[in-house]
């Protein structure tokens, strides 16, 4: 049984300065976040994803944010938590927690700069699947980590796995989910917002979106659209945010949907280093795309 169907929202992580100076997790602002998806029609939370900057959180902030989210989502929405790591262990472990807190499934990206090949990709997710009875999602998105989860790969971990139920792919090779469609094995979320239809269209179910951030109902209903048999308006409204889309990614994510949620009074903090603030320049385009988006809707 597939975890969701529709849009799931890679949640960005608020962050604000303490009277020290010092930058912390937001949990206020975190609160109303999770509020205003489940009143704007998003199906899944996906909370301290790679697009929520998990690889800056502390343990305890870590943990305290999936444990968060599953109390303010009290049952009303799915959570899944993100916990993917480039060491097993801390995988493994941080997988176990979420499990024990409540959460309906997990998010694992790939190992990232120590990277692995197949087989090591394939002891990954076996090691983690074997340490809960929650489903389990891979993370496949090469530009980030460095490595792909090569189709065949991907079907063998499932199969191997019962409860590595999806995969959201963001490799941008539409023949690999194809194939991975192909076997049935898996469950496939699109990882770009630029191609949520290409992929619905390989036989996809869903996004796990950055777009959902700043336009929850646009991108549930792009999906839904599809999925009950109107292709031809989901196309046109993928069509109509692909500008949007590539604003979104003008800089290194979550750079860029964190200024467009200031640009729309969504202000949900300030980034924590390594990464910085938009600059000026990408600023004004992006708020220009955003006036354009606003228009057409």
């Amino acid at each position: 049984m597939s975890i969701f169907r529709g849009s799931g929202v890679a949640l960005i992580t608020p962050f604000k300065k303490d009277i020290n100076g010092e930058i912390v997790v937001d949990y206020e602002k975190l609160e109303q976040l999770i509020e205003f998806h489940i009143e704007n029609g998003t199906d899944s939370i996906i909370i301290c994803g790679t697009t929520g900057e998990s690889s800056t959180l502390t343990e305890k902030e870590h943990e305290k944010c999936i444990k968060e989210c599953i109390r303010i989502a009290n049952g009303r929405i799915t959570v899944i938590a993100g916990t993917g790591s480039n060491n097993t262990k801390r995988a493994v472990e941080l997988s176990m927690k979420a499990e024990k807190m409540g959460a309906d499934g997990l998010l694992c990206v790939t190992p990232y700069y120590n990277k692995t090949n197949q087989n090591g990709l394939k002891l990954y997710y076996h090691r983690i699947a074997k340490s809960v009875n929650i489903p389990v999602i891979m993370y496949n998105v090469p530009s980030r980590t460095g490595v792909n989860i090569e189709a065949e790969t991907a079907i063998q971990i499932a199969k191997e796995n019962e409860n590595v139920i999806a995969i959201k792919e963001a490799s941008g090779n539409l023949n690999q989910v194809k194939k991975i469609a192909k076997s049935g094995a898996l469950d496939i979320y699109s990882g770009n917002d630029d191609q949520i239809v290409d992929i619905l269209d390989k036989g996809g179910i869903g996004v796990i979106s950055v777009l959902a951030n700043i336009y929850p109902q646009y991108t549930h209903d792009m999906v839904m659209e599809y999925l009950e048999g109107s292709k031809i308006k989901a196309i046109a409204m993928q069509k109509n945010a692909l500008n949007l889309c590539k604003g979104l990614f003008c800089d290194v994510n979550p750079i860029p949907v964190k200024k467009a949620m200031e640009i729309m009074y969504m202000d949900s903090g300030i980034l924590r280093e390594p990464l910085i603030e938009l600059d000026n320049e990408k600023t004004k385009e992006l708020t220009n795309i955003i006036e354009s988006f606003v228009k057409s809707l």
